[in-house]
């Protein structure tokens, strides 16, 4: 059976395919094996500019542009050659060694350079700085993106809709307003804090031989600080240089990473589940796409399934995560290899989470305000003013008037003329019950309307 869109095990390279070309330029094999392909070079050509390794090299200027070539025109034939070596070697590293070293041997100019291809080097030292640029890039091209998106348009909302009441429900039943501005408020202030944190988060790497200590390198030429051109190389990637390691990179940054992930996506999946019950509940009609189906024998169905299939793919992201989070700072002594096919399949928590993103994003987007349904159903609550009547009765001295309230509407339905005839029979001042009869369930809205406005000022 030929692999294609329809025949793919995985619905990240088959039903989403079109979906994922974002996170595909970033986390397929071929992108993997040109990000070691860039680390080999890079630390070749590091190499090559320490004196004392120059001593015993003849070094042509050019060199550095052939070097540079190699990468410039690495293309997916390139890439097949690698995995054609390495089905000889079954190790990855090396065959992409053997294949920079025929490429050099195959140049009269850096013929002269191709032993110290991959030199003093473990694999680890290739891949870490490969994934740590990888993880860079999707924070920079992919999570900063779609979170400025996410935000920007709840904050939209929030402003839009901060003086719109609508009833709360704590325990699923009625409860003290608030306004629909302000709930879509909550939620921007708490993914907002994980932004902030997610660009606090660095990204670790680490080149230092076999277990962490150059023991090779120091062999070879022991006069060199190798511990120095350690630090140089990595952050000249735009990476954190880990001065203390085993054979790997022990990936405790990555689990710092997919934590700040999982805790926005935990976030998102509250705020999806949300809209699909102010939709339900008839507080936000959906637009309605010509040719979209709700339903294959329910004609009238216009179904929130941008936010079920936000919540759904946030679920994925977040379970693959949290296992990589729990197993990749886990190593066996020096080094075992648990983490490798752990660590090639990262890109499907990033996969799933942009599915998510831009179901959640067109959700929001299909968003229509039902405003005189939420002012209906607050017109039917008028017993959650019990609150603030015996909070003001309290403050006066009368006794028993949360009991007195609840006597009044506890499992009852309540009007204003009974919620009004209550107040007069109070011994409450004349101005205090003025001020309470003035009271409705649509204008009970505390400092909803301050807060978000100084949330965004």
């Amino acid at each position: 059976m030929k692999l294609s869109s329809l025949t793919a095990i995985s619905p990240i390279d088959g039903r989403y395919f079109d979906k994922n070309n974002v996170v595909r330029n970033i986390y397929s094999e071929y992108a993997f094996i040109k990000f070691k392909i860039k680390i080999e070079i890079l630390w070749l050509k590091k190499l090559l500019k320490i004196s004392e390794i120059l001593k015993y090299l003849k070094i042509n200027v050019k060199i550095y542009e052939s070097l540079d070539n190699i990468l410039i025109n690495f293309n997916e034939l390139d890439a097949k050659k690698i995995k054609n070596i390495e089905k000889t070697t079954n190790h990855d590293i090396k065959a992409l060694e053997y294949f920079l070293k025929k490429k050099c041997n195959n140049d009269i100019l850096l013929s002269t350079i191709s032993e110290f291809i991959h030199f003093g080097c473990t694999s680890d030292d290739i891949n870490n700085l490969s994934y740590a640029l990888m993880l860079k890039k999707t924070y920079r091209t992919i999570l900063i993106p779609y979170w400025k998106k996410i935000l920007n348009k709840i904050k939209i909302r929030a402003l839009k809709y901060k003086k719109i009441a609508l009833i709360s429900y704590t325990h699923g039943q009625p409860a003290t307003p608030s306004t629909i501005g302000k709930e879509f408020a909550n939620f921007y202030y708490r993914m907002h804090r994980q932004y902030v944190q997610l660009k606090k988060i660095e990204f670790l790497g680490k080149i230092n031989g076999s277990t962490g200590n150059y023991n090779a390198l120091l062999v070879a030429y022991p006069n060199i600080n190798w511990h120095k051109i350690s630090e140089d190389f990595v952050t000249s990637l735009g990476l954190t240089w880990n001065p203390c390691t085993t054979q790997i990179e022990p990936h405790d940054y990555i689990a710092e990473f997919f934590h700040c992930i999982i805790r926005f996506n935990t976030i998102l999946i509250d705020f999806n589940r949300d809209m699909w019950g102010y939709i339900s509940l008839e507080y936000f009609s959906q637009k309605h796409v010509n040719g979209e189906i709700g339903s294959s024998v329910m004609p009238h169905k216009i179904n929130p399934i941008n936010f079920e299939n936000s919540e759904g793919n946030l679920s994925m992201a977040n379970a693959l995560m949290n296992f990589m989070a729990n197993k990749l700072p886990i190593s066996r002594w020096q080094r075992d290899l648990t983490d490798s096919t752990v660590l090639r399949n990262m890109g499907l928590t990033i996969s799933y989470s942009v599915l998510a993103y831009d179901s959640c994003l067109l959700g929001i987007d299909k968003l229509q305000i039902n405003e005189s349904k939420m002012l209906e159903v607050l017109n039917l609550n008028w017993e959650i003013l019990s609150e603030p009547i015996q909070i003001v009765m309290k403050r006066y001295g009368i006794t028993n008037a949360y009991e007195q309230l609840m006597r009044l509407t506890k499992g009852k339905k309540i009007d204003s003329k009974i919620i009004h005839n209550f107040i007069d029979q109070t011994s409450l001042p004349i101005q205090e019950k003025n001020k309470l009869k003035k009271l409705t369930p649509m204008n009970y809205i505390g400092m909803s309307v301050n807060i978000i406005n100084q949330l965004y000022c």
